[in-house]
């Protein structure tokens, strides 16, 4: 069946979709953090240090699905005064923390709107799912 009413979303393949969504990811996630004056990569990078990541290697493995630490994304919250290095250590400052702790909570928020209409089993299936295809292309 062909016509305004016609949903052709299943015929687009996995990369698609994959491309489509990390996308869309990316952009909404942006707005989110557009308050606080960062983005994507500041979010990953501040919860990279958060998570025990406290040397640029360090932080660099941690960060590296997502390309790495960019040295432009360590200075930036420097700037803001949200990570500071002592003595080749990277952690997150006061200023740093209170915000990471703003930023949790709109980040759960944002997150709950992603799988919004999502069963918990649907979504774990998805993953399980993506995984799966990673290993057998790795």
């Amino acid at each position: 069946m062909h016509g305004p009413d016609c949903d052709h979303s299943a015929d687009k393949p996995i990369g698609w979709w994959l491309r489509h969504v990390d996308g869309l990811i990316e952009s909404s996630m942006d707005r989110v953090l557009a308050d606080e004056g960062i983005g994507r990569r500041h979010w990953q990078a501040l919860n990279a240090v958060a998570g025990g990541a406290d040397t640029e290697p360090a932080l660099d493995a941690a960060l590296a699905p997502f390309g790495g630490a960019s040295r432009l994304v360590l200075d930036q919250l420097r700037a803001q005064h949200w990570i500071q290095e002592i003595a080749g250590r990277i952690s997150l400052t006061p200023t740093g923390s209170a915000a990471r702790g703003r930023l949790v909570v709109a980040i759960r928020d944002y997150r709950a709107r992603i799988t919004e209409g999502v069963s918990e089993e649907q979504y774990r299936t998805t993953v399980e799912t993506l995984a799966r295809m990673a290993r057998n292309l790795s």
